[in-house]
């Protein structure tokens, strides 16, 4: 079965779902693709009412944040719906644009980091721990991996379409 972007969790998880969940936060890829756009570049919208750059690294930053802290009450067997957000309502009461490209990609490694601590604390046993997201239940581990799916996907629409 093919899943899109309206799918959520299915379709970031399957961006990753053969990758080990740990080496997945840990690479820099994505750092080091963000550190090669510009600040000019980084306003840029390939069509009207779409975000740019800056608003799409915030929003990876601002997801990743909220889906740590679920994964974490999820890591301690708290009982938690791992529900979706309006991720429009949320960059559009940010201040994403009006800071610089490289405080954005500060925030963001920040939060990596403190997500990479998370993870590699993280037992076998803790990644095996279910929950559900939406109506698919899934494991500790595949909720992890989809939170870099979520970050590949961005990543990808940035290559495909504003560079």
């Amino acid at each position: 079965m093919k899943y899109t972007t309206e799918d959520g969790f299915p379709y970031y998880y399957n961006l990753v779902k053969n990758i080990d969940c740990k080496p997945l936060f840990s690479s820099l890829s994505t750092f080091t693709f963000l550190n090669s756009i510009n600040e000019e570049k980084s306003t840029y919208r390939y069509a009207p009412n779409k975000w740019n750059i800056k608003q799409i690294v915030g929003h990876i930053t601002d997801h990743e944040r909220i889906k740590i802290s679920r994964a974490f009450l999820m890591s301690r067997n708290e009982l938690v719906q791992l529900w979706g957000y309006n991720q429009n309502f949320l960059v559009d009461n940010s201040r994403f644009e009006e800071l610089t490209l490289q405080q954005l990609r500060t925030d963001f490694l920040n939060v990596r980091k403190a997500s990479i601590s998370f993870v590699e604390a993280l037992s076998e046993s803790q990644l095996r721990i279910k929950g559900m997201a939406q109506h698919y239940e899934v494991t500790l581990e595949n909720f992890l991996k989809s939170i870099i799916g979520h970050e590949m996907h961005h990543i990808n629409i940035i290559k495909e379409r504003y560079i």
